[in-house]
């Protein structure tokens, strides 16, 4: 992928106050993109976007996916070439409390989304991220593929099954004529400097970090594909650069680390620890009546690989040291967007 690509167009972000959202937007606005946002205010305090320093060089509007009518006009104004759909209610347990409003962003909020691109001729290629959760997991021990069927457990991962079964949908019935290609990611669990946000392990770890306490751990064994942040951020682009310069490329693809960067959350954590130094460590605290997650999940990229010659880039150990230094960049009140286009500028040069 080239960034240069990207100088000019006009790119819409849903969700761009959010993790994902606020380190894409950081890339879109360096690579020269026409970026319009388009999230609800910044859903953690402190909050990442608000520290990328990119306000001021990109239009930024605060909105509900939910909101049809709104985001119609938002479409109208902007006239996006490139829709990247990242908005959503992220988090397992916030499902588990509130369902409803899970599933009415997640699945409405596709819905309201893909009915913009279809009446707005000026998108040439839309990508809807959803979760690697959206798979029926049956616990087993190699990843699952793009064709294994999707019937996630919990409303978060049920309700992006659906935000899937919705695009493909849409794709079917609407887009056939192949003037917009659309396709969707399903990415594994993402770090990285400025994720804020409760019931997630490296932000946990962070927060106990600069509290100099132990970090509590409720899952050690549970296995999940970790990866940095900027792994799947560059993967989304690459996927929306691709299949609006070739709309055969379009379709399903995971997004995810090789097999080695399959951990438990224990590993990781003491991995964290080991980065982090000053003598940090960590408690077991499994609830024996946690709402459930799965134990095990992991990933099969071969196809990403093949379509596009992709592969990850930082193994876990590098991943976990550049969250380590972004997060103690922002406890000593250091320079964020500096770090940032840092270890983007890195990122890139480890090909």
């Amino acid at each position: 992928m080239d960034l240069k690509f990207y100088k000019d167009k006009r790119v819409l972000v849903t969700g761009h106050t959010g993790f994902k959202g606020a380190w894409m937007c950081r890339v879109l606005v360096d690579a020269g993109a026409v970026l319009t946002g388009y999230s609800l205010e910044a859903p953690t305090e402190p909050n990442l976007f608000a520290l990328t320093g990119v306000e001021g060089k990109m239009t930024s509007i605060i909105g509900d996916v939910r909101d049809l009518e709104h985001m119609r006009r938002v479409f109208g104004e902007a006239q996006p070439e490139i829709v990247l759909h990242l908005a959503a209610q992220p988090i397992v347990r916030t499902g588990y409390e509130q369902p409803v409003y899970t599933y009415e962003t997640n699945v409405m909020g596709t819905v309201n989304m893909l009915e913009c691109v279809r009446t707005h001729h000026c998108v040439k290629s839309f990508l809807n991220v959803t979760t690697d959760k959206v798979y029926e997991n049956k616990e087993w021990a190699w990843g699952y593929r793009e064709n294994e069927p999707l019937d996630g457990y919990d409303p978060y991962s049920n309700s992006k099954s659906c935000s899937e079964l919705v695009t493909h949908s849409y794709k079917s019935s609407f887009f056939h004529d192949g003037r917009t290609a659309i396709s969707t990611a399903r990415a594994g669990n993402v770090l990285g400097g400025g994720d804020f946000a409760r019931d997630r392990i490296i932000p946990d770890c962070v927060r106990a970090a600069a509290a100099g306490q132990p970090i509590v751990v409720r899952n050690p064994y549970s296995t999940r594909p970790y990866q940095h942040v900027l792994e799947p951020v560059m993967a989304y682009l690459m996927i929306a650069q691709k299949q609006y310069e070739d709309p055969t490329l379009a379709g399903w693809y995971n997004v995810g680390p090789d097999d080695c960067d399959c951990r438990t959350t224990g590993e990781l954590t003491t991995l964290f620890c080991e980065t982090w130094g000053e003598g940090m460590a960590w408690e077991n605290k499994s609830e024996a009546n946690a709402p459930h997650e799965a134990n095990f999940l992991k990933l099969d990229c071969s196809k990403i690989k093949a379509a596009f010659g992709w592969k990850p880039r930082w193994h876990m150990q590098e991943a976990i040291a550049k969250t380590v230094e972004w997060s103690k960049v922002w406890l000593s009140g250091g320079d964020i967007p500096a770090v940032m286009q840092k270890q983007i500028r890195e990122f890139e040069e480890d090909v």
